[in-house]
């Protein structure tokens, strides 16, 4: 059975160079430190070459019982024994992603991030998505604008997969985004982009936790 992500996730910065990337799972030893259960590796600008040694890593440190998702490379994340792979609206569909998966014989969970005016019933072959960006970020406008809490909430409401909220949110939101029936919440510079990831990460997780 695919696994879905954990409540507070983490997502990597995506602009990781090769030298960045070396010291990288220091931090990510920092949040794990912290609680954190899950970390999505979605780092562009590396070679495969390179991605998959970190994947790997990042697996090393994750274990077995943490989730790890890999954006779009889906070869990668079979080969790293990822749990899942994140595609987006650049990406190859998710109908033809899963029969290729079906095709190698492994059980990847498969997730979508989705924007305000998607059309849900395209969501269906997904096994969860994001959604957002909730707040205004500095991506926000180069992709999409910020749907707000009631936008997230209209989001969850409109369709049958599993939501996490994405774009801006700090441990103070989670309560709301919470109320909005999401399942849980993805944090970009949250907690990967804070000089003390381990700190951020348990502000997340306890926030998650009170608002439950």
């Amino acid at each position: 059975m695919s696994r879905l992500p954990p409540s507070i996730l983490a997502l990597t910065p995506g602009t990781l160079d090769d030298r960045a990337a070396d010291g990288f799972p220091s931090r990510v030893s920092s949040a794990l430190d912290g609680g954190l259960e899950g970390l999505l590796l979605r780092e562009p600008l590396l070679s495969d070459r390179r991605f998959l040694e970190l994947a790997r890593e990042l697996r090393g440190l994750l274990g077995a019982e943490r989730w790890l998702g890999v954006h779009d490379r889906a070869h990668i994340a079979l080969v790293a024994t990822a749990d899942a792979v994140h595609v987006g609206f650049r990406s190859m569909a998710v109908d033809e992603l899963r029969a290729w998966c079906e095709r190698a014989e492994h059980d990847l969970a498969i997730g979508l991030s989705t924007h305000a005016g998607d059309d849900p019933r395209g969501w269906a072959d997904s096994d969860y998505v994001f959604h957002g960006p909730v707040r205004e970020t500095a991506k926000a406008g180069r992709v999409a604008e910020p749907i707000g809490f009631e936008g997230l909430a209209a989001a969850v409401s409109s369709c049958d997969r599993p939501v996490w909220a994405l774009g801006g949110l700090s441990p103070a939101d989670v309560v709301q985004a919470r109320e909005c029936g999401v399942r849980g919440v993805a944090a970009l510079s949250g907690i990967l982009g804070r000089d003390d990831p381990g700190h951020a990460a348990r502000e997340y997780l306890l926030a998650w936790e009170e608002a439950g």
